[in-house]
């Protein structure tokens, strides 16, 4: 039988030795590595420059809000790494994110599955909008960042 408790405890853990894997990508890879192929996913020496600077002024609470933020959880990892964040408290902050996020899935997911199908129905409307911020957004952080890594090549 599945309780919130145990359902966030795993998530938290399983959450944490994948944020684990893509940190130590990010430090064994390193800044010199981001660098050579950074280019090619729209990461700039000014990106990364800007990462060091905030993962030294606040790579704790970064990562333990970034674990309970959608997209951002995916990625926060990697620049922990790149910067060299203190192992023990990244998987520490990693771990706690992640069990707040697990158990808000978990608890919504609980809550509004026996009325999924009627909840569905009503925010059909909103696919639309949603894929079209999406995709806006999309445009815009490529845009930038090609802007940048052009400036940074002259």
């Amino acid at each position: 039988r599945f309780t919130l408790l145990y359902v966030s405890l795993a998530g938290g853990v399983g959450s944490m030795v994948g944020s684990w894997v893509v940190y130590e990508i990010g430090k064994f890879g390193g800044r010199p590595f981001v660098e050579k192929y950074g280019k090619w996913i729209l990461v700039s020496r000014h990106d990364l420059d800007m990462a060091d600077k905030f993962f030294a002024k606040y790579g704790n609470l970064s990562t333990f809000i970034g674990r309970m933020l959608p997209v951002v959880r995916t990625f926060i990892s990697l620049p922990a790494g790149v910067a060299r964040m203190p192992l023990v408290p990244f998987l520490f902050y990693a771990f706690l994110g992640s069990v707040i996020w697990t158990y808000f899935l978990a608890y919504l997911g609980l809550k509004l599955g026996e009325n999924w199908n009627s909840i569905r129905d009503r925010l059909h409307g909103f696919d639309t909008a949603i894929i079209i911020c999406i995709v806006l957004l999309g445009i815009w952080w490529v845009y930038r960042h090609i802007k940048q890594i052009q400036k940074e090549n002259k």
